[in-house]
């Protein structure tokens, strides 16, 4: 008789229990897949203090605002400040806030977005937990203006 009919119920149990947990076990080992990585768009200031523009280097101060970028859930576009080839400021000019779920996510997410922009000098963020949409449109009107700010 085989050993997998009905008078080893258990057997059959034990296996297929296993079989599940090493199914979850390979999804949950799975890598996601990542956004490409943006690049850096504000070269790093050189060493000379010379006025005007010398190799692509953004000298003074230079206020831009990058693209409107629609997600799934509304427009996110940013302004930025840079002086002297160092971005100096970012700011959210519009995020969703249809509703209050939106004006929640967006509350946490854009302090942590524009601090790390600040930290990175650069649109190479990760991405904040929960506003993946958000974070995505931000990065994205981030890098348009770093690049308008550097041509």
């Amino acid at each position: 008789m085989h050993a997998l009919k009905k008078n080893r119920p258990l057997r059959r149990i034990v296996l297929a229990s296993a079989a599940t947990v090493s199914g979850m076990v390979l999804l949950l080992s799975l890598k996601p897949h990542s956004t490409p990585a943006v690049g850096l768009a504000v070269p790093a200031p050189s060493g000379s203090s010379s006025t005007g523009t010398s190799g692509g280097a953004v000298t003074g101060t230079k206020t831009v605002t990058g693209d409107t970028v629609q997600t799934r859930w509304g427009p996110v576009q940013v302004r930025i400040t840079v002086k002297n080839g160092k971005l100096t400021e970012v700011t959210a000019v519009s995020y969703p806030t249809d509703n209050p779920r939106d004006q929640e996510i967006n509350s946490f997410a854009l302090p942590r977005l524009r601090s790390e922009a600040l930290q990175a000098q650069s649109a190479n963020i990760d991405t904040v937990s929960g506003a993946t949409y958000t974070s995505d449109g931000y990065r994205q009107s981030l890098q348009s203006a770093l690049d308008s700010a550097r041509g």
